[in-house]
């Protein structure tokens, strides 16, 4: 075994470190393949459940400008480094239900698919589920760089926004966003400071590695140097790292200086004011921030760290707005809705929105839950398997998971639990948004309504099979089976003539001819 030491870096401030270009470099490679295949997981940000709970967020926001008088102007959502595109779709498609529910005068909105890279703007402009909020200018797409970028150049209107131009607040959403942004590292003991380097080694050849392997491959080490005098140059960034003196013991502490330039940057693109919705693994209470280890950095194809939250919110604060947080412990996840607004504390209906969807339940919540059903599926049955996958707002990947266990308990059932099942399949494919993935959600529930006798439904989804991933031998088959049970002979014949002609050696059409078509 090789005990040999590749130097990648020597020590250098941690924000300056290379593993954050190594990050983005990673991105830029893969680009949408990041997510396709599970690369980077996402389901914990980007599931049903989440989209529902910013929805909800955004809907009130929307009705606390109403009674403002504040109906006419546009209110534009930006969605800082969008990645897949599947967070924006489930908001969308629960804000759309909300607002119609409403019925009642509400401003306009466009939501704004931003990111950095090129292959993620160029996936948001062609995905089929986007096209219809394209043509309502209901969503839009720009590159934006939330670390340098001054306007939005939005690809769709053709028109740039800016603080002249905007005139509603912001709503940005940075989810899972600031854990992959540079910060800044303090060690805290007693009332002493000391800012952190860190210098970056592999036992392996680094040369020899692609962004992932090497990611995964480093090792950090830190060092620390006494702060003997003020470290930024921002009186305000100084005074929000001093608050920290004498009150952390032992610890080491995120400062996430580039995520304030970001917020920043954010407050400039409208002279209305901003909401900031973030949601990420990362802390918000003092207690939390006590006793920090060495960080670690964790690894999912790309690599992150955990938030900060509780300083984002203290500068928040110190700007005159308003930060709310989980009231509740929580374990997985911390939820922030940041207002930065004239009045902040006067916007009811958005806390009151934050008090349901979040503090009484939330994402964090979803995902105690999940990991509960996931430990006792084999004792769940139909209706418990229902309620769950309703709770999760019919989350498809969630559903994926437990099909196994859905298949055993569906043998025999009633015709009420027959006609929910029924109901809960077509929500699941609502809110199904592909990324083109190897798995075939669309045959998978294709099966499920034959067994149950819902042909029709079988038929829509196999034909989605069919134009997503090609034609298959055993797709033509359960079509007839379909077209036999509907009593459409015509359609049964000319389906198995072209089966045969594309598939000859397919034993199983065999069956087919067998059937009475008069029976």
């Amino acid at each position: 075994m090789s005990s040999s030491s590749y130097e990648i870096q020597a020590k250098t401030n941690f924000s300056e470190s290379l593993i954050w270009q190594l990050n983005r470099d990673f991105y830029h490679s893969q680009g949408i393949e990041a997510w396709r295949e599970g690369a980077v997981p996402h389901h914990l940000s980007s599931n049903a459940m989440v989209g529902r709970t910013y929805a909800d967020l955004i809907f009130a926001f929307l009705k606390d400008l109403a009674a403002k008088g504040q109906t006419t102007e546009t209110v534009y959502l930006l969605e800082l480094g969008a990645g897949q595109g599947r967070l924006a779709f489930h908001i969308l498609q629960h804000l759309e239900q909300l607002i119609e529910e409403a019925a009642r005068n509400l401003p306009p909105y466009c939501y704004i698919l931003s990111d950095i890279i090129a292959d993620s703007l160029q996936f948001f402009e062609q995905h089929p589920q986007f096209q219809t909020f394209f043509e309502q200018g209901k969503l839009d797409v720009a590159f934006f760089n939330g670390l340098s970028s001054k306007t939005i150049q939005l690809k769709k209107k053709g028109i740039e926004l800016s603080a002249d131009s905007l005139q509603q607040p912001l709503i940005a959403i940075a989810n899972y966003f600031f854990d992959s942004i540079p910060s800044d590292l303090f060690h805290f003991e007693g009332k002493k400071i000391a800012s952190c380097q860190v210098a970056l080694n592999s036992t392996e050849d680094p040369n020899e590695m692609d962004e992932e392997t090497l990611l995964k491959n480093i090792q950090l080490t830190f060092h620390t140097e006494p702060l003997l005098s003020p470290f930024y140059q921002s009186d305000i960034l100084n005074e929000l790292l001093e608050n920290y003196r004498g009150v952390l013991f032992n610890s080491f502490l995120f400062f996430p200086q580039q995520g304030i330039q970001c917020l920043f940057n954010l407050q400039q693109l409208s002279k209305k004011g901003l909401m900031l919705l973030s949601m990420d693994k990362g802390f918000h209470e003092m207690h939390d921030l006590e006793n920090s280890k060495e960080p670690e950095m964790i690894t999912h194809g790309s690599m992150s760290f955990w938030v900060n939250y509780h300083t984002l919110g203290a500068y928040c604060k110190k700007d005159g707005g308003t930060a709310l947080f989980p009231s509740f412990s929580n374990f997985h996840l911390d939820l922030a809705c940041l207002l930065f607004l004239p009045e902040s504390e006067n916007y009811r209906e958005t806390k009151a929105a934050y008090r349901r969807s979040v503090d009484e339940f939330g994402p964090d919540d979803f995902n105690s839950f999940k990991r509960f059903t996931y430990k006792h599926i084999a004792q769940m049955g139909l209706l418990e398997l229902l309620g769950m996958i309703r709770l999760f707002s019919y989350d498809s990947a969630f559903f994926i998971n437990i099909l196994p266990r859905l298949r055993q308990v569906t043998t025999h059932i009633s015709f009420n639990e027959r006609r929910r099942l029924g109901q809960v399949l077509r929500k699941i494919w609502e809110m199904y948004f592909t990324l083109n993935e190897s798995y075939d959600l669309a045959f998978e529930l294709a099966g499920l309504f034959y067994d149950l006798g819902y042909y029709q439904d079988a038929l829509t989804h196999y034909a989605f099979s069919t134009t997503q991933y090609g034609q298959k031998a055993d797709i033509y088959y359960n079509i007839g089976l379909c077209y036999y049970q509907l009593r459409e002979d015509v359609l049964f014949a000319e389906n198995l003539k072209t089966a045969k002609l594309a598939f000859p050696a397919y034993e199983r059409y065999a069956h087919l001819d067998k059937l009475d078509l008069k029976a």
